[in-house]
Parts: C-alpha cells; sequence; structure tokens
C-alpha cells in the first residue's frame, strides 16, 4: 500500500477531487431542479425528466471548461517551468494531461447522452401536454397565453407541430443535435484502431470542436427551460391555486403565473479556457512563420529519416519534443517528434520512422531534398515547427540513478539524454546530480541499433578515459531474428566487440527479465531514488508501473523507484 501512494497517491487525489466535484454538482442540480418552488408546474409537465436533463448539463459545463486545458501544451510547459521549485510528484501530474484529457471526454459523453434522453422525454412531454393528453393543470399550463415572453410555460405553442420539427427548428434542439453529431464523429475517431491506422481522420475530425463549442455557446439561448417567476405582486401561491386553474387571473389569490427561461451559463463557464486556447493557437501560428534551415539530412537504417533543424532563437532541454508540419503535405497537420539532439549542440534534431501516409510522404520529400541547407524560400518544402514543449525525461538529472527504457524508435528522448551527458562530462559541468544510468532498448531488428551505435560507443570511450565505467551500464534487447544471425553470433560469441552493434556490450536476445533488472538496480542502489522514464508502448509502462511499485520501499532511507513516462 504504502509503494502505491509513493507513486500513485497525488494523482488519485487528483482524480477523488475531481470526480467529487462531477458528484457534487450532479446532485446540488438535480435537487435544485427536483425540488425548487420555482420549478413546480415545469415539474408537472416533466417530472423527474426535469432533473435529469439539467444535473447532466452543470457537470457538462464543468468538463467543458476542463477539455482544453490539458491540450493547451505552452501553458503546461510554463507551469511545469513554475513547478522547478515543486516535488517531482507535482509536475509528473502535467505529464498525464493526454490522460485527464481522455477521462474528462468520457465524462462529457456520458453526461451528454443523460442530457440528451431527458430532454427527448421532456419534448414529448411538452407535446402530449399541449395535445391535452394529460391532466387538467398541465393542459392550463400549456395553453397560457404568451404576454412580451413572459407567461407561457411550454415552448411548443401550438397543436398541430411534430416534435421532430420543434427539434430542428429551435436554437436549443439544433444546436443540440450539431453538437451530439460533432462529439459521436470526435469520440469515435479517437479510438486507438482508427488513431494509429487512419490518424488523418483522427486529426481532422478533432477540429469539429471549433463547432462543438460555437454550438455550446448559443445552446442554452432559447430559453427552452422556464421557471416561475415568483416576484410578481400580487404572487401566485402554487400550493394554492395548482387546483384551481379555472380561477386564474379572476380571483386577486391566483394571478396568471408568469414565467421566465433561464440565463443562459455555459459561455460563462467556457470563455476563459477558449481565449486560452485561441492565444496557444495564435503562438503556435507565429511560431510557424518563424524561418527554420535545414542544417543537415540523413538516412538512416529502417528507413529512419534524421532532420537537424536550425531556427532562430530555439532554445531546448533534454528529453522534449516538437511539432512539426509540412504544407507540401498538409496545412493542417501538425505531428509531434522528440529531439535527439542536446540542448548544447547549435541545432535541433529528430528522428522519423516510417510509420503512414504522412512520415512516408515527409521521407519521400527529403530524399530528394538530399543535404541542401538553404534557408527555406516559400516556392520550396516549407517545415513549421511548433515548440519545443516539456515531457518527463526533462527531469532525468534530477534523479541520482535513472533507468532509461525505449522501444524501437521511442529511444530518441533518450538519445538526446545521452548526448547531453557526453557534452556535461566533456565541459566537467559541477551540476551534473546524477551518478548513474541504466539504459535499455528494446528492438525488433538489427538495422534499428545502427543509427544510435554510434553514439553509444562515444559514450563508451569517453566513459573509459575518465575511468567511469559503471557511470552508464546499457542493454540492448533484441527481440526478433533470423537464423543468418543466429549463426553469425554463434561464430562470433567469442568476440570483444558485439556482433550487431560493435559495442563491448553484448546484445540480449529476448525481452528483458524486470523482476530481475529492478532487483538488480535496488541492490546496487539501496539508498536512492530511482527516475524509471519510459518512451514505448502501453503495454510496456503497465509493467514498469507496477514493478516501480513492487520495488520501492516505504522506508524513506531506502530505495524509491518513481515511473515517468512520455505522451504526446
Amino acid at each position: 500500500m504504502g509503494n502505491w501512494i509513493i507513486n500513485h497517491g497525488l494523482t488519485s487525489f487528483i482524480l477523488v477531487v475531481w470526480m467529487g466535484i462531477n458528484i457534487f454538482l450532479f446532485v446540488w442540480f438535480y435537487f435544485f431542479y427536483d425540488l425548487g418552488d420555482q420549478f413546480f408546474y415545469t415539474r408537472h409537465i416533466l417530472g423527474s425528466a426535469l432533473a435529469w436533463a439539467r444535473a447532466p448539463a452543470a457537470v457538462l459545463n464543468f468538463n467543458c471548461l476542463l477539455i482544453l486545458l490539458p491540450v493547451c501544451r505552452n501553458l503546461l510547459s510554463l507551469l511545469r517551468g513554475s513547478f522547478v521549485c515543486c516535488g517531482r510528484t507535482m509536475r509528473k501530474q502535467l505529464d498525464k494531461n493526454l490522460s485527464f484529457h481522455k477521462l474528462v471526454a468520457y465524462m462529457i459523453g456520458l453526461m451528454t447522452a443523460v442530457h440528451m434522453i431527458a430532454h427527448l422525454l421532456n419534448v414529448e412531454w411538452y407535446n402530449n401536454s399541449r395535445q391535452g393528453v394529460y391532466d387538467k393543470l398541465s393542459t392550463a399550463l400549456s395553453n397560457l397565453e404568451d404576454s412580451d415572453n413572459t407567461t407561457y410555460l411550454n415552448p411548443i405553442r401550438t397543436t398541430d407541430i411534430i416534435p421532430t420539427y420543434f427539434v430542428f427548428t429551435t436554437i436549443a434542439g439544433l444546436t443540440g443535435v450539431i453538437i451530439t453529431l460533432c462529439l459521436i464523429l470526435i469520440i469515435t475517431s479517437s479510438m486507438e484502431v482508427i488513431r494509429r491506422s487512419y490518424f488523418e481522420v483522427f486529426w481532422y475530425t478533432h477540429h469539429l470542436f471549433v463547432i462543438f463549442f460555437a454550438g455550446l455557446v448559443f445552446h442554452g439561448a432559447g430559453r427552452i427551460v422556464r421557471s416561475q417567476n415568483m416576484d410578481t405582486i400580487p404572487p401566485h401561491n402554487f400550493t394554492f391555486c395548482k387546483d384551481r386553474s379555472d380561477d386564474w387571473g379572476r380571483i386577486p389569490e391566483c394571478p396568471i403565473p408568469q414565467f421566465r427561461g433561464g440565463f443562459p451559463q455555459t459561455w460563462m463557464w467556457v470563455i476563459g479556457p477558449m481565449v486560452l486556447y485561441l492565444c496557444e493557437r495564435l503562438l503556435r501560428f507565429i511560431r510557424y512563420m518563424q524561418a527554420v534551415r535545414y542544417r543537415k539530412i540523413v538516412m538512416r537504417p529502417s528507413k529512419v529519416l534524421e532532420l537537424q533543424l536550425v531556427k532562430n532563437g530555439f532554445t531546448m532541454e533534454v528529453g522534449q519534443y516538437v511539432f512539426l508540419n509540412c504544407p507540401a503535405i498538409s496545412q493542417l497537420e501538425w505531428h509531434p517528434f522528440t529531439m535527439t539532439s542536446a540542448p548544447e549542440e547549435d541545432f535541433f534534431s529528430v528522428h522519423i520512422r516510417s510509420a503512414g501516409d504522412w512520415t512516408n510522404k515527409l521521407i519521400s520529400i527529403m530524399e530528394h531534398l538530399g543535404s541542401k541547407c538553404e534557408i527555406l524560400r516559400r516556392d520550396w518544402v516549407l517545415m513549421g515547427v511548433d515548440g519545443p514543449f516539456g515531457t518527463a525525461s526533462e527531469d532525468v538529472f534530477d534523479y541520482e540513478v535513472a533507468m532509461l527504457v525505449g522501444a524501437g524508435i521511442g529511444v530518441t528522448p533518450f538519445a538526446s539524454i545521452l548526448k547531453s551527458i557526453w557534452y556535461k562530462f566533456k565541459e566537467s559541468n559541477p551540476k551534473l546530480r546524477t551518478r548513474k544510468i541504466y539504459f535499455y532498448w528494446l528492438c525488433r531488428e538489427t538495422h534499428a541499433f545502427e543509427w544510435f551505435a554510434d553514439l553509444l560507443q562515444v559514450l563508451e570511450k569517453e566513459m573509459d578515459e575518465r575511468g567511469m565505467g559503471d557511470f552508464l551500464t546499457y542493454n540492448l534487447y533484441l527481440t526478433g531474428w533470423d537464423q543468418n544471425l543466429t549463426n553469425a553470433v554463434t561464430v562470433r560469441f567469442d568476440e570483444d566487440t558485439d556482433v550487431v552493434t560493435g559495442l563491448k556490450q553484448k546484445t540480449h536476445y529476448g525481452r528483458p527479465i524486470w523482476d530481475k533488472e529492478f532487483e538488480k538496480v535496488r541492490k546496487e542502489n539501496p539508498t536512492s531514488v530511482v527516475g524509471t522514464f519510459l518512451c514505448g508502448p502501453e503495454a510496456l509502462a503497465k509493467v514498469l508501473e507496477k514493478k516501480c511499485a513492487k520495488y520501492s520501499d516505504v522506508d524513506p532511507r531506502k530505495t524509491k523507484f518513481y515511473f515517468n513516462k512520455e505522451n504526446f
């Protein structure tokens, strides 16, 4: 239990607070509409569906306020920088922005469904009441004439209207249909299988959020849900007058009841986040317009493209990422890539693996460009760069001991870290707090190691020359091989260097036994705080997260593992 609290305590507390606010808003507004005197006559027509429609609306307002904040990347980077003086646990929460974004989206989807179903029932009951299907009081309420838009209660004003026509011809109904359709498209296209296989579909449908929020702002302008005006003189006492509808307006005790629509409130909830997000997009556009120069274009093995770029005023930290846009492919698509360069270098680089239509087109274009190094003009291939943005890997040097785990192209943030370490040793940087790094790289094919092996060879040589061979322990795991490789390994097994990488450290075949690795790290660092960093698949993240909890000691004087994962 103590290990779980170390790694998940603050996250769970934030989720409990978020869920608590949702529950409070739902319960509060449910009883507000279910028990409020001003809604007595409205409830007589609609029953409990009134409260079931309005309570989810309150929860929707709260979550629509939150949904844009986790994707304001510049805001998150600013907050991450302001938390430098605070604990690493607080900064870790910012790295879970996309998980929280999805959670809020699920809540919006659920509450939209409840809200929509309840209002569809309300329209049906309004229509039946207008037709005189229900009791005498419901009919009397529905027949109230409109006097300066203050008297009527039932928004369906005629007896010959079709409910479907009413839904599509009112502000609330039409915007509700548009909002719901947008939400369905956004949520369905966000499924993992769609995002992985058809990223463009996900990207374009996600921009329906603009229509979603526009509809949301105007949704309440129709003021469909109406309540009794309790401030009229003389007052209309519903407890006395509800059984005397024939006498309304004829006796002083029962004047004709007055009703009014509720003031639209959704815009007040979402206007702040909308302005923040607008500023975010404006900043991205300004960055997009800044000139970028190609320093070097290199095709690595396994169809990996390395772009070395230069941009005036660009500064970065280890492990950060940028968004790239190539207008020659698409004006709107932006894709995230972790930088593989070090902050000490005078350029920034990314390694891009062929993994879809956009990356394939980019690689094809860059192969034709070759190694041109002129400043980009508008008549040939522009490259828009937005960033850099902070990630969990920024905190790697805050730990005494670090475990870096990369899977495939997921090694990119650790390339930046290892390069930066090399520069720090070269410059004898006294601020380097980290004293031990364990590096694990898992790949399916041998060619994937080639572009990164050169860096490891330089580091290996540098550490040996400084007598610090124990500073970096790296383990390369090949998870896929053929018979030819097996034969080569068998023949050259006794050589000093590895057959695949040319490094002194031999490549392992298969997958790591993580219990053995964590036990080893804990044994070698009995009193250290160990940061475990992953850039890789979700399945591996779950395994490592469990191991961090399992091998962390509750005693603050002993080894503790903190799990960190890259999220884009």
